[in-house]
């Protein structure tokens, strides 16, 4: 069982930026794949970024390419979302998730997380 919380959101002006936070609960958080989604009001959920076991593997929605970079700290149980340049359209609740991987893991899937937290909202003015 892991427990995630997020925190970092915030109110930010657009071109700013924001350091989300996930903290894990558990002592196998080295073991899950860990992702970033995020969901704007009336539209579905979408994929934002994920990092691999060991943090030397990362992908990232071509919305966010070269303006978020994800991270992980597995000594402190935590996984980040770096995003900098942030545009109005960035405006969301944003979710952390964690994935045992497998063969059925596709990291942009969020069917595929085993793992929620409960989000942390982020708001951009233009």
């Amino acid at each position: 069982q892991v427990q995630l919380v997020e925190s970092g959101g915030g109110l930010v002006q657009a071109g700013g930026s924001l350091r989300l936070s996930c903290a894990a609960s558990g002592r196998s958080f080295s073991r899950y794949y860990m992702g970033w989604f995020r969901q704007a009001t009336g539209k579905e959920r979408e994929f934002v970024a994920a990092i691999s076991y060991t943090g030397s593997t990362a992908e990232y929605s071509d919305s966010v390419k070269g303006r978020f970079t994800i991270s992980r700290d597995n000594a402190k149980n935590t996984v980040y979302l770096q995003m900098n340049g942030l545009k109005p359209e960035d405006a969301a609740v944003y979710y952390c998730a964690a994935a045992a991987g497998g063969h059925q893991y596709v990291h942009f899937d969020g069917n595929t997380y085993h793992y929620w937290g409960q989000g942390t909202q982020v708001t951009v003015t233009s």
